[in-house]
């Protein structure tokens, strides 16, 4: 993407990508609760409008379409049993199947696209329990409630004239909503990274741990990874860089990442991701991802998988965030129409034009 070098064009081109970001960012929210009946917000209605604005792209999701089978495993170094009971925390280690990904819901849209990057993974315990979360490479969320969520997706649609959000309606969202001030702080200096590798990735809602005794703990958590990297200009790059880069560093050997535990203290909100809790908080480093694998989504193990972060062990649970029901409900949406579709198994999706850089 060429950034415009006038001030005008400049804005404009901020705007179009905070539009980007807010429909590639965190997945699509939907709230099955009853508190906005009789015309609640549901997860169709959220994916519905996903849907339009990232174009319809049978059997791939509706949001960070493109991305890239990871695996690998979590070794535990227990620090982190003393505040859960989890499994996954016990000294030792457990399998993770992952996937790295870009945001939006075109699965040919250049890497350059947006300045966020995102990590689910699914850690399998020797018990059969499953911890599955998905976390982005942004300190804080751009909005706290579905419905928010939805309002900003709505005025960042494409402009059937040009094919872009228009700048006026994201605008006037975001001056209605200055929740959102931190994360437009973020998205101003943001740059699209060289590297999957070299990026963090919060989980930017709250859970609860619970250890053996069953206190309960509210934490966040975030991937630190081992080496640090610099932003690209992404329109020097080709347009599918980070999976190359991705499988140069593997091949040189895998990479890692530490898992750092933030403990809140009493006050910190737990049910706003637009909040980022004090610097000053206890941490603790639960132990070392390590990524060995890597393998192309439409046949690898990633594929297939819901990465509904309400699926989770004895000894983590969810917050009151309402973002994490309504992530929940609308992963399941989006997770149902693309398995019913045509699968996008290799030899069998129809190659499609990828969009000119803009």
């Amino acid at each position: 993407m060429h950034e415009p070098s006038s001030r005008s064009a400049g804005t404009a081109w901020r705007w179009a990508v905070i539009g980007i970001v807010v429909v590639g960012t965190a997945a699509a929210f939907g709230y099955v609760g009853g508190w906005l009946a009789p015309h609640r917000l549901t997860p169709k209605r959220i994916v519905d409008q996903l849907q339009q604005n990232g174009g319809m792209h049978p059997g791939y999701r509706r949001n960070h379409a493109k991305g890239i089978c990871v695996a690998g495993y979590f070794d535990s170094n227990g620090a982190a049993q003393t505040y859960s009971k989890a499994q996954v925390f016990a000294a030792g280690r457990t399998p993770v199947v992952g996937r790295l990904a870009i945001p939006g819901g075109n699965p040919y849209a250049p890497d350059s696209s947006a300045p966020i990057r995102s990590m689910a993974l699914r850690f399998t315990q020797s018990n059969g329990q499953q911890w599955r979360t998905g976390m982005n490479s942004m300190p804080v969320f751009l909005v706290g409630t579905p419905q928010a969520f939805y309002e900003q997706a709505q005025s960042s649609a494409p402009d059937p004239a040009t094919g872009k959000p228009d700048p006026t309606k994201v605008k006037a969202f975001f001056a209605a909503h200055p929740e959102s001030g931190p994360f437009l702080a973020w998205v101003k200096t943001a740059k699209p990274s060289a590297s999957f590798a070299t990026e963090s990735y919060w989980s930017l809602d709250a859970f609860v741990f619970v250890d053996a005794s069953g206190t309960r703990h509210a934490v966040r958590w975030r991937m630190v990874p081992e080496g640090a990297g610099e932003p690209v200009d992404g329109s020097k790059s080709d347009a599918d860089y980070l999976s190359a880069d991705l499988t140069t560093r593997l091949a040189k050997g895998p990479q890692r990442w530490k898992l750092m535990v933030t403990l809140a203290n009493p006050g910190d909100p737990t049910n706003d991701a637009t909040k980022a809790w004090p610097s000053d908080r206890k941490e603790i480093d639960a132990g070392t991802l390590v990524l060995d694998q890597a393998t192309a989504q439409d046949s690898g193990p990633c594929r297939d998988i819901n990465y509904d972060p309400l699926v989770l062990p004895d000894g983590i649970e969810a917050s009151d965030d309402p973002l994490l029901p309504a992530r929940s409900a609308a992963y399941a949406d989006s997770y149902l129409r693309r398995t019913s579709e045509e699968a996008h198994l290799p030899g069998t999706a129809a190659p499609q034009p990828k969009p000119e850089s803009n």
